[in-house]
């Protein structure tokens, strides 16, 4: 399948139009790399996520923003509270039986647009990830809990698009540092299959200069509250 190479950033800044002034919740924030993103392009932001130390780290990296712990699946926030909701790389790591009731949530709390962007489990990046952490079926029922909560009304449905983001790295190293950097529980296994990893990325890897390209292909559904 052909598709257009594109930025995250970009696929939001279509879904949602000028960022300004507009108050967007960024739900499964992590460490608060889109928040400080959409807080320099204007917005209003508050981040979610479960686990205290990102909530941390978060506020460290974007004091501007506002930062909640709380799971997805119940908001802490009144019905229509913000602008819109972007749920970036995040549905996949809600617990499986709660990906539906965390939709419900988003669209709930959303005066606006909903916007759900997840990782497919395939291109040259997932195939290197994978070896330390296969997500294949996570990423999965993440789709699945997507088109379950469009069938049964949960949300509404206004697009779908999928892009590839390629991502550049200078090596080995800095990919395997980015990939305990989103989850430090990799990192055991990461040191101990890096060799592994490294004849993937010989494998499968688009040369770049001193280094290298992996692809990775995501699917953005756009959404609004049923009506």
């Amino acid at each position: 399948m052909s598709r257009p190479v594109r930025t995250s950033l970009s696929v939001i800044e279509d879904a949602l139009g000028p960022l300004e002034g507009k108050h967007v919740l960024d739900l499964g924030c992590g460490h608060g790399a889109l928040a400080k993103a959409l807080v320099r392009r204007g917005a209003e932001v508050t981040g979610v996520d479960p686990q205290i130390e990102a909530v941390e780290a978060a506020e460290q990296a974007v004091p501007e923003a506002r930062f909640v712990q709380a799971g997805a699946e119940h908001l802490p926030h009144r019905d229509g509270l913000f602008d819109a909701v972007v749920i970036l790389n995040a549905l996949h790591h809600v617990p499986a039986p709660l990906m539906r009731a965390a939709l419900r949530e988003a669209v709930r709390v959303s005066a606006g647009p909903v916007l759900v962007i997840e990782p497919l489990a395939e291109g040259s990046f997932f195939e290197a990830v994978r070896l330390v952490d296969d997500e294949t079926e996570i990423r999965a029922l993440a789709q699945a809990a997507l088109t379950d909560a469009i069938a049964a009304g949960d949300v509404t449905l206004v697009r779908m698009e999928e892009y590839e983001d390629h991502r550049a790295f200078s090596g080995p190293e800095a990919l395997l540092r980015k990939i305990v950097e989103v989850d430090p529980a990799r990192a055991e296994i990461a040191a101990r299959r890096a060799p592994e990893v490294v004849e993937v990325v010989r494998a499968v890897a688009e040369p770049q200069g001193e280094g290298f390209v992996l692809i990775q292909p995501h699917r953005a559904h756009l959404l609004r509250r049923p009506s």
